[in-house]
């Protein structure tokens, strides 16, 4: 398997290289272990070896050992933190499997197209490019999304009536 986004390093915190992070992964305890190295784009930037990883107020703090203050840790923003995937999680899925992928309806009438997975504090949104052109977003649940079939080259989404009507003209 290849590698995949785990996080994005947002704005450093405090003055000893901390940086905040956008996690891409529902395991950060067993992805952020002190001492793990991890590839980056853009690879110019890595790789990067975990120094410490904590938690302040919910939100995600890791500092490495090639950052050691916060002019360091600020010339890593936007940097994304790549790590092998997770081979064992078959309910795991990452944007780059996503993206390209067909969308249809349970009775197999093609919806659209997948353009992209947005990550969202309470459920993740597929953005789609309907058949007609607008685009479309969809809450990335099973209820809503039951068939991801990466072999298929497709995904079924069974729309509530109306959702994708709100996309717009």
């Amino acid at each position: 398997m290849s590698d995949v986004v785990v996080a994005r390093i947002g704005k450093p915190h405090g003055l000893k290289g901390e940086v905040t992070v956008r996690l891409h992964t529902d395991a950060p305890a067993e992805r952020f272990v002190v001492g793990e190295s991890f590839t980056t784009e853009p690879a110019a930037v890595g790789p990067l070896t975990l120094r410490t990883h904590r938690v302040h107020n919910g939100i995600h703090l890791l500092s490495f050992e090639q950052a050691l203050d916060r002019t360091a840790a600020e010339a890593l923003r936007g940097t994304q933190l790549l790590a092998a995937a997770d081979a064992d999680d078959e309910d795991a899925w990452y944007a780059d499997d996503l993206v390209g992928l067909r969308v249809e309806a349970p009775d197999g009438e093609r919806i659209g197209t997948v353009i992209a997975l947005h990550d969202r504090p309470a459920q993740d949104l597929l953005e789609l490019r309907l058949e007609g052109g607008r685009a479309g977003f969809v809450p990335f649940v099973e209820q809503i999304v039951p068939i991801v079939d990466l072999n298929g080259g497709r995904i079924v989404v069974d729309a509530p009536p109306g959702l994708l009507d709100l996309a717009g003209d």
